[in-house]
Parts: C-alpha cells; sequence; structure tokens
C-alpha cells in the first residue's frame, strides 16, 4: 500500500478513526489471550471508517491551502479527541457517531474557510 501521493491519501483518511478506537480499546479493555474477539470486533470497527472524512478533508483542505502545520496540529488534536468523543457516542449508535464526528471537524472547516477568504 503506497502511503505517498494522491492515493496514500484515502486509506488514512478511511482508517485512522478506526486505528484509534482499537489502539483505545487495547489499551483500556486488552486480555491476555483475549484476541479472538478483537478478530470479532473488525467488522463494528468498519462502520467507523467513513466517520473519520470530515475531519480529514477539513485537513487535507488546509494542507491545500498551503498550511500544512495547521493541518497536521488540527488533525492531530481534533482526532484524539474525536477518538474519545466517538467511544462514548457508540454507545448511543451510528448516527450518534456521524453527528460527533462532523461536528468536532466543524473547526478545521471554519479555519479553511478563514484562510480561504484572505
Amino acid at each position: 500500500m503506497r502511503l505517498k501521493g494522491k492515493r496514500g491519501f484515502w486509506p488514512l483518511a478511511l482508517m485512522w478513526l478506526p486505528a484509534g478506537l482499537t489502539a483505545t480499546a487495547l489499551v483500556r479493555f486488552s486480555a491476555p489471550g483475549d484476541w479472538a474477539s478483537w478478530l470479532l470486533a473488525i467488522p463494528s470497527l468498519a462502520i467507523a471508517a467513513p466517520f473519520g472524512l470530515p475531519l480529514a478533508l477539513a485537513c487535507r483542505a488546509l494542507w491545500r491551502q498551503g498550511r500544512r502545520r495547521t493541518a497536521w496540529t488540527a488533525g492531530i488534536g481534533l482526532g484524539a479527541v474525536t477518538v474519545a468523543a466517538v467511544l462514548f457516542a457508540g454507545l448511543l449508535g451510528p448516527l450518534a457517531i456521524a453527528v460527533c464526528a462532523v461536528v468536532l471537524s466543524l473547526p478545521v472547516w471554519i479555519a479553511w474557510w478563514l484562510a480561504r477568504r484572505r
């Protein structure tokens, strides 16, 4: 899998949220010998993949404007907050996850819009 260039964005954009949820769950709930249950959880993590796109696309828009440091800072900071919020929103269902992910990406979209106006 190529992670640089035009095609490298999409795998990372789709996988950052499931990877963050998996890492958080492994740290919090992992027990030795529990790998079979993690393999069974993979399909449910696939549901979370598209919900990472709003933040990834907003950061990409900032990146294309030449604001690379801002894009990385916003992506990492709001990505961590999004993973934490999605853990709790997951208890309410996929619609709550989607709303949470979109709302938490709004600051980056606002920053992109303000930078574009200047």
